[in-house]
C-alpha cells in the first residue's frame, strides 16, 4: 500500500476542520478534535490548548487526554512550563530532551518525566496582535520540531484562533468576550465529566469519549449537551440513560 504523503495528510486536515468552521459548530468539541489532529499529523503523543481569560490567565481549553489534561493543569498551578513560557514571550517553545530542562522547569521536569514525556513544545495562538494561549505538543520520544512541524502546529493554532473569534472581526474589544464564552463552555462539559463518571462510575476519559459520541450522534453541540446535564434535572435523567445504553454497546 503506498503511505499517503505528509502534506495530503495536513491539507486534508486543514480542509476538514475548515469546513467544520463553515458549519454550525461547538467550540470545544472542535478544538479536543484539533488537538488530536496534532498528535496524528506530528511525532507526540498528545496536546493541548490552552486559552488565556480576560485577566491574562491561562486556562485549560481542550486536550487529547486526561494524562495531557492532567499535565497542562500542572503547568498553571506551577507558573512553569513550554506553555507559560510561550505565552509569555509569544515565540515558539521547543525543548528535544525534557531532562535538559530541569533547571529551568524545577517542578514540571519531573512531573512531564513521570507522565512518560520525553520532548515537549509549546506554539503560540495570535489574534489582533494579542496572544491568545498556546498550544502545548508533548512526545513520548526525543526530538526537535522541525521547521515543518512547527509550520503545522501554527497553521493548527491560526484555525483554532479563527475558531474562537469566528462571529466578530478580531480586535481587542471584540476578543475578549468570546475568550470568556469559550472558557465557560469547557467549565460546563468539565463538570458534565465529572457528573457522568460519578453516576456512571466509569473514568473521566471515557465520560468524555461518550458525551462526545452522545451530542454528535444527536446533532447536539457538545456545550448544551453538558449544560442541560447540569441545569435540567428531567434532561439529565433521559442523557444519563441514552449514555448508559451507548457505554453498553461499546461494552458488547
Amino acid at each position: 500500500m503506498t503511505e499517503v504523503p505528509r502534506e495530503t495528510l495536513v491539507l486534508n486536515a486543514v480542509v476538514s476542520i475548515v469546513d467544520s468552521l463553515l458549519d454550525d459548530f461547538d467550540i470545544v468539541d472542535l478544538l479536543t478534535g484539533l488537538t488530536e489532529r496534532c498528535t496524528e499529523l506530528l511525532d507526540i503523543a498528545a496536546a493541548g490548548f490552552l486559552l488565556a481569560d480576560p485577566l491574562h490567565q491561562l486556562r485549560l481549553l481542550a486536550a487529547t487526554s486526561e494524562q495531557a489534561r492532567e499535565l497542562e493543569l500542572f503547568q498553571l498551578q506551577t507558573d512553569e512550563g513550554p506553555c507559560v513560557d510561550c505565552y509569555a514571550t509569544g515565540r515558539p517553545v521547543s525543548v528535544a530532551d525534557i531532562e535538559g530542562a530541569r533547571e529551568r522547569w524545577p517542578r514540571f521536569v519531573p512531573a512531564a518525566v513521570d507522565a512518560g514525556f520525553a520532548s515537549v513544545h509549546a506554539v503560540p495562538m495570535r489574534a489582533a496582535g494579542l496572544v491568545l494561549g498556546a498550544l502545548g505538543l508533548f512526545g513520548s520520544q526525543r526530538g526537535e520540531l522541525t521547521d515543518a512541524d512547527l509550520l503545522v502546529g501554527q497553521t493548527l493554532t491560526h484555525i483554532a484562533s479563527v475558531a474562537i473569534l469566528q462571529e466578530n472581526p478580531p480586535t481587542p474589544s471584540t476578543v475578549m468576550p468570546r475568550l470568556r464564552s469559550a472558557l465557560a463552555g469547557r467549565v460546563v462539559v468539565e463538570q458534565a465529566k465529572g457528573l457522568l463518571r460519578q453516576m456512571l462510575d466509569i473514568p473521566v476519559e471515557d465520560a468524555f469519549r461518550l458525551l462526545r459520541t452522545y451530542a454528535k450522534a444527536n446533532g447536539q453541540h457538545l456545550t448544551d449537551v453538558a449544560r442541560r446535564l447540569m441545569t435540567d434535572r428531567y434532561s439529565r435523567m433521559l442523557i444519563v440513560a441514552e449514555i448508559a445504553e451507548l457505554q453498553a454497546g461499546t461494552t458488547e
